[in-house]
């Protein structure tokens, strides 16, 4: 769209009630908002800005004693800071006064001039004026009929609603006003302004019988309407495919999101702090090996490597690429039939809904797939589909739901979950326990708060409804405070970010009607399910319990390795096939090694050494307490077999790696568990 926000900047737009802002800086605001919304949502539409009331005059229309003292500030372009700082820094009130009619005439001219040879699918003039400039109605009829004829629509933002006045005038409101009559002091209006309000409406009126009146707005009306920042704006892109059910029938689709998670653009930058210019920071990657002098690495001489548990699989990117799943092409083929009520509603995945549309002008894929959708509703069927959006992507599987509206008809497709993507829980069940089974009058609270607690708000004759609450109306509150925040930043670098606005909080807050209904039947469920803080928090285990010496004797929970010689163990049987220390369970590997006829003590302990390397490399706490298990094991053992030696030659080169490997944080762990390193 092209629009032009066209703004009264005569001496009487700096006037002001006491404690309120004159009628300019509310202009401003809303003038302000508009232009946010049409930035964060990366608006394709062009802005320009004529003034009116200016003390110069710039303007293609102007002459000696036409259009004066109106100048077009801004041509037609994308929204942008430049615009919002001029908005709220540079126009400043002047001290003449100009016919909004005629600044209307020049906003028609700029739209008719500035739009030639380029597609708009709307061109729009909005005007912010207090109407107390003389007004000619000469040419009003040539302005109507122009308009119309231009298909150029056109907006009012008053200080007050049309149907306020002091008593004469005309008081014929539309039901747009009496709406928000409530929210305006009546305030005497100017013999001037009830004029022009005359005029307004005879210019909206004779353009819009019906609704006409409905396009003029008040500045704290639009503000709280601009309140929210706009989402972005997202061309629907059609995704063309063939339906395939078995080898013999296909039928050409289209599909489009229809529900998809939307996701903060990535245009974080770095620049530099002072100049905040992105070209003077250079980032350069440097690869070193992890020694004593950090030897750099050429980028062709290293490979990525998966991690596999606590060891690393090397894997190049041929290996990567022809790991990848293969298919042909897109492909959206029905592998068969089930019953609707088979497919649970807590199965469906995925970040996307599709609508599957039969592909337009094509008479055979519309019938053919009109026939699909109507037998499968009929049936109360659904289709299990492959869906693959190219050959680049794996394979989906997913459910498509018959969709009948009297304007459209269509498949709705939802993702199902592979077998790793079920998650079984087990629970104990609350029927079997006496303890859970609740009483008549809990029952009875619970249900009543429920009630009180309904979104759906119903009329006394009980078929007119409402939804108290729409989640499909309500901004994602994250996106609005990053906007609000960015938009603070953009004009105050140096000063602390914002509070939250209210409007924001209050948008994922319980409706005010429910929040007063469910008051008594809360109160009520309070009193029927007290709480009672009942046993302790089980303790989390330390490295302190990790090293504790079994001074009292054996832990009944630990498996028994010295076992007697007769009796059946499963870890006696796993001992034949442990060879070296794995790094599943090293700690157990290193126990049934060393106790194996002619173990070499030094070379099984240096594998499990490697293995402690490994865990303290991740530098993650589940894998230190991985390491400080092996750790005392290794003492335990060193002290049976008597290599003790061994064990403290081992700590002191630990020790050493403490500084080196930036380690401190593990080493404290060790102090906290009261590990007592002697030598023996």
């Amino acid at each position: 769209a092209a629009i032009v926000l066209c703004l009264d900047v005569g001496f009487t737009m700096s006037n002001s009630a006491s404690g309120d802002d004159s009628s300019l800086e509310q202009a401003k605001k809303v003038m302000t908002k508009f232009v946010q919304r049409q930035v964060f949502a990366e608006s394709k539409d062009e802005v320009a800005v004529v003034l009116f009331g200016t003390d110069g005059t710039r303007n293609d229309l102007a002459s000696e004693d036409q259009y004066q003292n109106i100048t077009v500030h801004r041509s037609l372009m994308l929204p942008d800071f430049d615009l919002l700082e001029d908005i709220q820094d540079v126009i400043k009130p002047d001290s003449e006064q100009a016919d909004f009619l005629d600044a209307i005439i020049v906003c028609m001219d700029l739209l008719q001039k500035e739009t030639i040879g380029k597609r708009y699918e709307k061109r729009h003039i909005e005007l912010f004026t207090d109407l107390s400039s003389p007004v000619s109605e000469d040419q009003l009829e040539i302005i109507i009929a122009n308009l119309k004829k231009t298909g150029i629509s056109l907006q009012f933002f008053l200080p007050f609603p049309v149907d306020v006045d002091d008593g004469g005038g005309d008081t014929n409101a539309s039901v747009h006003s009496q709406m928000h009559r409530h929210s305006f002091p009546r305030k005497g209006l100017t013999e001037q302004q009830k004029e022009g309000i005359d005029v307004v409406r005879k210019l909206m009126h004779t353009l819009d019988e019906e609704a006409g009146l409905e396009e003029i707005y008040t500045f704290r009306e639009s503000l709280e309407r601009l309140s929210m920042f706009k989402k972005i704006e997202r061309r629907p892109m059609a995704w063309p495919c063939q339906l395939t059910i078995g080898s013999n029938l296909s039928i050409r689709i289209v599909a489009y999101k229809s529900v998809t998670e939307e996701k903060v653009k990535k245009i974080w930058t770095v620049v530099d702090a002072k100049t905040l210019r992105k070209d003077d920071v250079q980032k350069e990657t440097v690869y070193c090996l992890n020694d004593d002098d950090e030897t750099e690495v050429q980028k062709d001489d290293t490979i990525q490597g998966f991690r596999y548990g606590s060891d690393i699989v090397p894997f190049s990117k041929e290996d990567e690429e022809q790991m990848k799943y293969k298919t042909e092409a897109k492909c959206f083929s029905v592998l068969g039939f089930s019953r609707s009520s088979q497919i649970q509603r807590h199965y469906y995945m995925g970040n996307q809904v599709l609508k599957v549309f039969a592909a337009k002008d094509d008479e055979n894929a519309a019938v053919a797939f009109s026939a699909l959708v109507h037998a499968l509703d009929e049936l109360k069927a659904v289709a299990i589909v492959r869906y693959v959006y190219d050959r680049r992507c794996n394979p989906q599987i997913g459910v498509a739901f018959p969709y009948i509206k009297d304007a459209y008809e269509c498949l709705i497709y939802v993702q199902l979950p592979y077998m790793e993507d079920l998650r079984q829980y087990i629970f104990s069940s609350l029927k079997n326990n006496k303890k859970c089974i609740p009483t008549a009058d809990q029952l009875s609270a619970v249900d009543s708060l429920i009630d009180s607690m309904n979104l759906i708000y119903e009329d006394d004759d009980g078929e007119t409804f409402e939804d108290l609450f729409k989640p499909s109306k309500i901004s994602n509150p994250h996106f609005q405070r990053l906007y609000q925040c960015l938009q603070h930043k953009a004009f105050h670098p140096n000063e602390p970010l914002p509070p939250v606005e209210q409007h924001i909080l209050e948008m994922l807050e319980v409706p005010r009607v429910v929040k007063e209904r469910c008051q008594a039947p809360l109160e009520k469920v309070k009193a029927l399910f007290p709480l009672k803080e009942v046993g302790k928090k089980k303790e989390e285990k330390t490295a302190q319990d990790i090293f504790k010496d079994n001074e009292d004797g054996p832990n009944p929970k630990k498996p028994k390795i010295d076992d007697e010689e007769g009796s059946f163990s499963i870890i006696k049987l796993a001992e034949g096939n442990v060879t070296s220390v794995g790094s599943v369970n090293p700690a157990e590997d290193f126990r049934i090694l060393v106790r194996q006829k002619n173990a070499d003590f030094k070379d099984v302990s240096q594998q499990l050494i490697n293995r402690i390397d490994q865990f303290l490399e991740n530098k993650d706490s589940q894998y230190y307490m991985k390491g400080l298990s092996c750790i005392s094991v290794f003492r335990e053992e060193a002290i049976k077999l008597s290599k003790v030696q061994c064990f403290n030659d081992f700590l002191q080169a630990l020790k050493s790696k403490v500084v080196d490997k930036a380690l401190a944080d593990f080493w404290e762990i060790m102090i906290e568990g009261r590990m007592a390193f002697k030598k023996k």
